[in-house]
């Protein structure tokens, strides 16, 4: 089970996160501020951290920088109540994944947790294989019998993507959220020129196809 640290000095607002992030099946541990955070990371792995900016102690700030200054990857979401543009750009610049203002609505929290985490094992794994197809994610490459071709970064990650889940449909929208990212102005039409790209490169491919739900979007499918 997936184990995610909220760090958030409002003991409402770290229970009423816990209980959502529990009841959609996540194991959950809350702290109050960046250094019981650490201390906690110090005892055990978490796949996520969820993280208030403006804490007594250490702020989230300061404890993304010590996590990435330490070599810790660990996707982090920062919530808080600030929404000036300097205050989100301090935030990624610090190493934060993603970021949410106050108020949270809770179902957008838990799509953007599932968003950072599948990510996450898209960034781990670094490689996946279907048939004798290759994708390499280091070098955004597809190795078959008959060629290597390196691929633009969209194009790879969005193959990628939908060749770790077979069969799974995937709609435009989830597509833009998770390669282009939630705050992309791209029109979510801009996924189907890239799967038109990668259709047409891959047509031979004998291990796989890129099928169109009609309606509903895309999966790969093994052959």
């Amino acid at each position: 089970m997936l184990k995610i640290l909220i760090v958030e000095d409002d003991r409402e607002l770290r229970q009423l996160f816990s209980h959502v992030l529990i009841k959609n099946g996540y194991t959950v541990k809350g702290v109050s501020n960046g250094n019981e955070a650490l201390e906690a990371l110090d005892n055990n792995y978490y796949d996520l951290i969820i993280s208030d900016i403006m804490m007594p102690v250490m702020d989230g700030y300061e404890l993304v920088r010590q996590l990435r200054d330490s070599g810790n990857t660990t996707p982090v979401l920062m919530i808080t109540a600030k929404d000036a543009f300097d205050d989100m750009r301090q935030g990624f610049l610090s190493g934060t994944d993603d970021y949410m203002v106050k108020p949270i609505n809770v179902n957008e929290m838990v799509l953007r947790v599932g968003a950072l985490l599948r990510r996450a094992q898209m960034i781990n794994d670094r490689r996946q294989v279907v048939g004798n197809t290759t994708l390499e994610c280091d070098s955004l490459t597809v190795i078959t019998d008959d060629e290597t071709a390196v691929l633009p970064q969209k194009e790879f990650m969005l193959l990628y993507k939908m060749a770790s889940y077979p069969g799974r449909i995937f709609t435009r929208q989830q597509l833009m959220d998770e390669i282009w990212g939630y705050d992309s102005d791209s029109d979510p039409h801009t996924v189907d020129v890239h799967i038109g790209r990668l259709r047409e490169r891959f047509r031979d491919n004998k291990d796989f196809k890129i099928v169109t739900m009609r309606g509903v979007g895309y999966k790969v499918v093994r052959l």
